[in-house]
């Protein structure tokens, strides 16, 4: 049960199990299939930092509207950010445009992963999985289950994140010159459904007997995380102003958290409660008894909500939205709870 023995028994059980068991995805292509790298490379960006089941609805309506890597090229840039909403890391949708936009220019996708690496937005597990599923290269593919699987198999102790140097050699030990892209998904999907974060079921498990972590009888104990650290609190306001049964909306800033996105107006996001500082208008605001709460990666944020109704003739910086009409303007998810809870409050 050493890992460390024929790694080439490690791909071929793996391999083996994925062309039985392979998860079936809207955007994955059976084995002997012609794999179009633009919904490979889509479905990697999507699903980073996102789950299969809220990306799996998203895809099929995403690449319905742009089905290829010239239409969304072709796409407003404002139409892309609102059908990326709710879907979060809206840097991910400014650097889908930005490397259609390279593709198209260029004539198509690079079918190498140097090459694909120098893509806006492309880091290095995106190129290695698209240029591995997409285009067969061999390429050394480490996502989170990947990462979960091998420290498991090598039975690798040291803590993340220094253990991952390892875990990348491991891994690049295991890959197999033919059918890198199908290799990478099966171990994708064996952490998914089998070895899994906590209870991972072993007996059903195609490589148990090449596994050091089942060998030694703690496999959950595999890879050792750090432990958490407290996030900052961070505290803003949001406005809501209403008029004529419609709200007004903004487009924030290219530059940082939500960039590009529509939202109601907010004052500064600061350590302390900012209550009405920089309301997008004079009026007769009023603070609700309740707030919203947000965690972004490095704090969490508390936002209080303030709502006022303008007159007709008020001039204001943004768009006056249906407020019956709120699920189609793209809201990100944070200020698609303060609308809700405003409604609500109404």
């Amino acid at each position: 049960m050493d890992a460390s023995g024929p790694k080439h028994e490690i791909a071929r059980d793996l391999l083996a199990w994925y062309d039985l068991s392979a998860r079936d995805l809207p955007w994955r292509y059976r084995p002997g299939e012609a794999a179009d790298p633009y919904r490979v490379w889509l479905s990697e960006v999507m699903l980073q930092q996102t789950t299969v089941a809220a990306v799996r609805s998203r895809f099929e309506a995403w690449v319905a509207r742009w089905p290829t890597v010239e239409a969304l090229a072709a796409a407003d840039d404002a139409d892309v950010m609102t059908a990326w909403a709710g879907l979060g890391y809206y840097a991910r949708a400014r650097n889908l445009l930005k490397a259609a936009r390279a593709v198209t220019a260029r004539g198509g996708f690079p079918p190498t992963e140097a090459e694909l690496r120098a893509l806006p937005g492309l880091g290095a597990y995106t190129a290695a999985a698209v240029a591995a599923i997409a285009f067969g290269e061999r390429a050394v593919v480490v996502d989170a289950n990947i990462e979960r699987v091998v420290a498991r198999l090598f039975a690798i102790g040291a803590p993340l994140p220094g253990a991952r140097s390892a875990i990348r050699a491991a891994a690049d030990a295991i890959t197999p010159a033919m059918r890198a892209g199908d290799f990478a998904q099966g171990v994708m999907d064996l952490g998914a459904t089998i070895c899994t974060p906590r209870r991972p079921r072993c007996l059903l498990c195609p490589v148990r007997v090449h596994c050091r972590g089942y060998a030694e009888g703690e496999p959950e104990r595999l890879p050792v995380k750090p432990a958490k650290k407290a996030k900052p609190q961070r505290h803003g306001t949001i406005f809501w102003l209403e008029r004529d049964g419609r709200v007004l909306l903004v487009r924030r800033p290219d530059r940082g958290l939500l960039g590009g996105m529509r939202a109601l107006p907010t004052g500064p996001w600061a350590d302390v409660p900012p209550g009405l500082e920089d309301a997008p208008v004079a009026a007769d605001w009023r603070l609700l008894d309740r707030c919203v709460e947000h965690g972004f990666t490095h704090f969490d944020l508390r936002l209080a909500l303030a709502v006022a109704h303008a007159p007709a003739h008020l001039a204001a910086d943004g768009e006056w939205w249906p407020v019956a009409e709120l699920d189609r303007a793209g809201l990100p998810t944070l200020f698609a709870n303060a609308a809700r809870a405003i409604t609500e409050d109404a």
